[in-house]
């Protein structure tokens, strides 16, 4: 099905290109969205003439994306969830986990702007690519962690695996402390009867 781009859509085309794509993919996703139109010939002649105050809408929207952007870009969200001891969460962080701590944050992002490649199944940091504009696209952060505190130690670079590796030596060096207090206690009182006989 041939379709005349109205705006630039990646890996298609830029705005004013005839595209052949498959009939469902113009049906459910270009048409409805106001990002195509059939290519009639009537199509293409509405176009033509509607050309320039399509471009300079685009134009404003690029330069309004940017603008965001700008602001928008290398900013770290932190998103709070239950996980385990490991690290795994129990569940992901989805896309409108990402909008909303954005726009709680008074960034004005939509869901479907998110671009998440993989779903969030751990805790850690995490880039997220943010789609504004067809032409523009910033990268922020997401901390995913089980508390604030947990969230700002992971924004000051240490990871969950490291964090519990060093809960878990600490507390071995405790226990081996333990053993050998213990242990020279018991010895203490070995040479106590020793020193009795000799007497």
């Amino acid at each position: 099905m041939k379709v005349i781009l109205l705006e630039r859509v990646a890996k298609l085309g830029q705005m004013g290109d005839v595209v052949d794509v498959k009939p469902g993919y113009a049906r459910n996703f270009l048409l409805p969205q106001g990002k195509g139109l059939t290519a009639s010939a009537g199509n293409i002649a509405n176009f033509e003439t509607q050309k320039a105050q399509l471009e300079a809408r685009n134009l404003e929207t690029k330069a309004e994306a940017q603008a965001l952007g700008e602001k928008l870009a290398g900013q770290q969200f932190v998103v709070i969830r239950s996980a385990s001891d490991a690290g795994a969460l129990y569940g992901s962080v989805t896309p409108r986990d990402a909008a909303d701590a954005a726009t709680a944050e008074g960034f004005s992002v939509d869901k479907k702007q998110i671009a998440l490649i993989h779903p969030i199944k751990d805790l850690g940091l995490h880039a997220v690519a943010v789609n504004l504009h067809p032409e523009v696209t910033v990268e922020i952060e997401m901390n995913v962690a089980r508390s604030a505190e947990e969230a700002e130690l992971q924004a000051s670079g240490k990871s969950i695996q490291e964090m519990a590796a060093e809960e878990e030596a600490a507390a071995e060096f405790e226990i081996s402390e333990l053993f050998d207090d213990i242990g020279s206690a018991a010895s203490d009182d070995d040479d106590a009867p020793q020193a009795e006989e000799e007497a």
